[in-house]
């Protein structure tokens, strides 16, 4: 599968420069491997490139021999929001949980853990952190993956964040510039809009940029999302304004600024990705995620469109030139600091905490917040309401389900029509009668059907204990209740640990 562009070698590499396109499967395609000799910057790791972390190893390597010092990403965020661990969930609570304990040394370690597991596979930066300050509570793309609503105290785990996984060696990536908290769109599926004066964003969006600013961060991404007073009608990740003015001329940011996924439908459905990724590099962006469902013919169509945006004086090869030139700058800090310095073991690791124990299982201790005395369960059985995934998180698994035996577990879909929620309850109830019952909800506030299902149980059974996996923002009036600020396979265990499934 080819498409052809005449062109002067030269610039073709100056295209391929500022491209880390993504490929399907968990070996080097040869295209890959090819453009990666010809200057290609390096590629974006997905869900479906991760089998096991011995062939993730392996795939990197061969990436590594193609070329000298490769960019490597991967959008490993922990809690809810995991490539390497996408099929078990990750073993590091998510943001929401490490904002809450609100201990910025505890957040420095668990992403130099985790830096130092990404390290260790071959990877050299990170789409993460999320930095964004959730002030929506119905967010349907954030919600647990910030560390709060509070400016500061997001802005001093951005810091922490930053520190942890550079220190490690793996670039980190702010996200997602200049915030998407306050928005109740997610821009996956549209265009989401920020409708805020500057002086809101000054107060409230931008100071956890600052911060990571401040502590080194080595790149940031711009959100496809929309501020009328900011960008007109164009996304930030399009608007010179916002990149060029407020990040680098406001802010003073001199790291790459990597585009989120070219593919995202707040951009591709209006522009198309091949002329996205054009007036994403003339408005500032120095790095192109293309996205993960993108093949060797994405690659060329935008490879050539910056060909010919450069021929017609759209695109002036001087920006070309000066983003190339920012990712070969990245490129050689990861040649200073990255895993081919040796600096990582080849297994990665997880950091042990003070008692041994591994230090993102100790942070989702630490998370969990407790309302009424939890009981000894007997016979439990467990009732879990699943929301339907968002693009960002995927389908990882969650919940308790690991720390059951058979015949105590169940799955609610939230899509259940609301007219059949009497009967639904009923059963349940039925099923729970001369046991202990628990009910796992993520999210609730944003699922109608979740909130009044757990409302109907708990109000036939006050002795109930209600979890919540996602953000703690409602919560029925009786019962006993678990926050775990996260729904990572670490947050599971702290709250099956809380509840006395494990048998320890």
């Amino acid at each position: 599968m080819t498409e052809e562009t005449t062109t002067d070698p030269d610039l073709g590499r100056l295209a391929d420069a500022v491209l880390i396109p993504p490929f399907p499967g968990g070996s080097v395609p040869g295209w890959v491997r090819a453009a990666l000799g010809d200057g290609l910057a390096g590629v974006t790791l997905f869900g479906p490139n991760v089998q096991d972390r011995e062939q993730l190893a392996a795939l990197t390597a061969g990436l590594r021999a193609a070329t000298a010092d490769p960019v490597i990403a991967i959008d490993e965020e922990g809690g809810d929001v995991t490539r390497i661990s996408h099929q078990t969930g990750s073993d590091y609570p998510g943001n929401a949980a490490l904002g809450v304990v609100d201990d910025v040394t505890l957040t420095t370690a668990v992403y130099a853990a985790m830096g130092a597991e990404l390290a260790g596979l071959g990877i050299n930066l990170d789409l993460a952190p999320a930095v964004d300050v959730n002030t929506a509570a119905d967010n349907p793309v954030i919600g647990t993956r910030s560390f709060g609503s509070d400016p500061a105290v997001v802005a001093r785990h951005a810091a922490a964040a930053v520190a942890g996984l550079q220190s490690a060696g793996v670039a980190a990536c702010a996200k997602h510039f200049p915030g998407h908290g306050s928005t109740t769109s997610d821009s996956h599926l549209v265009l989401a809009t920020v409708d805020a004066p500057l002086s809101v964003l000054r107060a409230r969006d931008l100071p956890p940029f600052a911060a990571a600013i401040a502590a080194g961060v080595r790149a940031i991404m711009p959100s496809h999302l929309r501020i009328p007073e900011l960008t007109g009608e164009l996304p930030a990740s399009l608007s010179r304004r916002a990149q060029t003015d407020l990040l680098r001329g406001e802010l003073g940011f001199t790291g790459v600024i990597v585009s989120d996924g070219l593919e995202m439908r707040a951009v591709s459905v209006r522009y198309g990705i091949p002329e996205a990724a054009v007036q994403a590099v003339i408005a500032g962006t120095d790095l192109l995620c293309l996205g993960r469902d993108q093949d060797h013919l994405s690659f060329l169509r935008v490879r050539n469109a910056l060909i010919e945006a450069v021929r017609s004086g759209r695109l002036p090869g001087a920006r070309l030139e000066e983003a190339a030139a920012r990712v070969a700058e990245l490129r050689a800090w990861i040649a200073a600091n990255g895993p081919a310095a040796g600096q990582a073991r080849a297994d990665g690791t997880r950091g042990p905490a003070a008692d041994g124990s591994p230090i993102g299982l100790a942070a989702a201790r630490r998370a969990l917040a407790v309302e009424g005395a939890l009981p000894a369960l007997d016979h439990p059985l467990v009732i879990q309401f699943v929301p339907p995934s968002n693009l960002a998180v995927g389908a990882v698994p969650w919940g308790l389900g690991p720390w059951l035996a058979d015949g105590s577990y169940r799955e609610i879909g939230t899509g259940t029509p609301a007219a059949e929620l009497p009967g639904l309850v009923a059963g349940l109830l039925t099923a729970a009668h001369g046991r202990s019952l628990v009910i796992v909800v993520r999210d609730a506030h944003r699922h109608p059907v979740a909130s009044e299902a757990v409302s109907r149980l708990v109000a036939a059974r006050p002795d109930a204990v209600v979890v919540e996996m996602g953000l703690p923002v409602w919560r029925p009036t009786a019962g006993r209740y678990l926050a775990s600020y996260g729904a990572a396979q670490s947050n599971a265990q702290a709250t099956a640990e809380a509840l006395g499934l494990t048998g320890d």
